[in-house]
């Protein structure tokens, strides 16, 4: 007598929501970003809100949080719970997105100049971008 193989088995016990291509997608965003964290940090530095501290070591802790969370979407064991801490983590850099707009709206208005006006507009309209990111991880977390 034959038996289907077991299915992996997840930190909670649960089936692991299937991987999906737009879990695969966060997956490789999650490690596109978190690799150039730790190689470009500078890039990453002027994101950090003013009113926290140590703007580097949050870049690199961020970057290493970003490639943890990647690994962790596309193993079975760890879909889950990774998609917990991507959720998280796509909310705790939130901040920097909107630092990032507001750096560059008052850039924008300082030069009047098309390319720092279409820069602007682009971190802008990236904000929403977190909404469908954040659907995601919660997929991946089992809870859509």
């Amino acid at each position: 007598m034959t038996t289907a193989p077991a299915a992996p088995a997840t930190l909670t016990g649960d089936q692991p929501p299937e991987l999906t291509r737009d879990i695969v997608g966060l997956a490789a965003l999650f490690l596109v970003s978190g690799t150039t964290h730790l190689v470009k940090p500078e890039f990453f530095e002027p994101l950090v809100p003013r009113a926290l501290p140590t703007p580097r070591r949050l870049v690199y802790a961020s970057g290493v949080a970003e490639l943890v969370c990647a690994v962790g979407l596309l193993r079975p064991r760890t879909r889950r719970v990774a998609g917990w801490a991507s959720a998280a983590l796509l909310l705790a850099v939130f901040p920097g997105n909107v630092q990032m707009s507001v750096s560059h709206g008052k850039r924008a208005v300082r030069r009047q100049d098309t390319t720092s006006r279409a820069t602007f507009v682009a971190t802008v309209a990236r904000l929403p971008v977190q909404v469908p990111l954040i659907r995601t991880a919660l997929r991946a977390a089992g809870r859509l």
